[in-house]
């Protein structure tokens, strides 16, 4: 249970769901205006976390770190829109514990029997009965009287009706399209942000396998053949001829020599390969919808009609 010591704690913690996914972070802490203890946690929601969402902190949980809240996600997304001004008053407080399926407030039974204090912000000024000051309707920084009570200023509105603003031009206008807001209407469009991302494209891949050719080189060989040489009877060999008996049958033999190619083969490296990539820059273009508002006059007056209208 969240009590007065966790206040400081549970501002700017991140708000989570009962399934544990991030709702949030919470923004402000509203007290109950006559026990003073923490009711309501407004969690900044919706995109670029510009939306503030009311959620009962009854059955809230600190943990680890963060906040635990016993509704979804989505519940607490389609929550009722409720200004976040300073101060709920008994209406809005009781559509919200309507929303959320839980009783009134600390102290109150029912509609009839709850108290027009409200619900004040952390921060906020209250009496010294714990009853926020001017009636329950005034924010932190409005006027005050030498009584306590809330001073009308130009484009202040109550809480029950709007009877209509009157702008610094003294046009007199009201909002009819839901909460109450100022005097002007905020005009806002989506910008397209275009970036890039590293994304894998594909796969290259380095594979080595052995093949087998036929390769031809010509080798000069040799070899010996025989021929026959004669040479005359002269006084040089005329002794060797003479040698032996005057007739005879004999042989002589010579060996041949040839040469013949000899296959050896060795495994030597040749070069080294591996695989680089080059970054390769080019344009593209990129189509996408954006959404923009427009502001445009759906009802005219006549001439006239509007005090201070000067047109001619």
């Amino acid at each position: 249970m969240i009590t007065e010591r966790d206040i400081d704690t549970l501002i700017g913690t991140t708000a989570v769901d009962s399934d544990g996914d991030k709702i949030g972070s919470v923004s402000e802490v509203y007290l109950d205006d006559q026990s003073g203890r923490p009711e309501w946690a407004t969690v900044k929601t919706g995109l670029f976390g510009t939306r503030e969402t009311f959620i009962p902190l009854r059955e809230a949980q600190l943990d680890d770190g963060s906040v635990r809240f016993p509704y979804d996600k989505a519940m607490v997304k389609d929550a009722p829109t409720i200004e976040a001004e300073g101060h709920l008053s008994p209406a809005e407080e009781s559509e919200l514990y309507r929303y959320y399926g839980v009783g009134d407030g600390t102290g109150m039974v029912g509609d009839q029997g709850r108290t027009e204090a409200g619900t004040a912000r952390l921060g906020d000024d209250l009496d010294d009965r714990g009853n926020r000051t001017a009636g329950g309707t005034a924010r932190l920084g409005d006027d005050l009287d030498d009584r306590g009570q809330h001073v009308a200023r130009a484009g202040d509105h109550d809480d029950s009706t709007l009877t209509g603003t009157r702008n610094d031009a003294g046009t007199v206008g009201r909002d009819t399209s839901g909460p109450i807001t100022d005097d002007a209407m905020t005009r806002s469009e989506e910008r397209l942000s275009v970036g890039t991302e590293a994304v894998e494209t594909g796969r290259a891949r380095l594979r080595k396998h052995v093949v087998t050719e036929n390769v031809t080189r010509t080798v000069p060989v040799t070899h010996e053949e025989v021929r026959i040489e004669r040479e005359p009877i002269t006084d040089a060999n005329r002794g060797d001829a003479l040698d032996g008996p005057a007739l005879s049958e004999e042989e002589h033999e010579v060996t041949l020599h040839a040469e013949r190619p000899v296959v050896d083969k060795e495994t030597v490296p040749v070069e080294r390969v591996r695989l680089a990539t080059d970054t390769v820059t080019e344009e593209q273009q990129v189509n996408a919808e954006v959404a923009h508002e427009e502001i445009e006059q759906v009802e005219g007056g006549a001439r006239g009609d509007v005090p201070g209208d000067t047109r001619r």
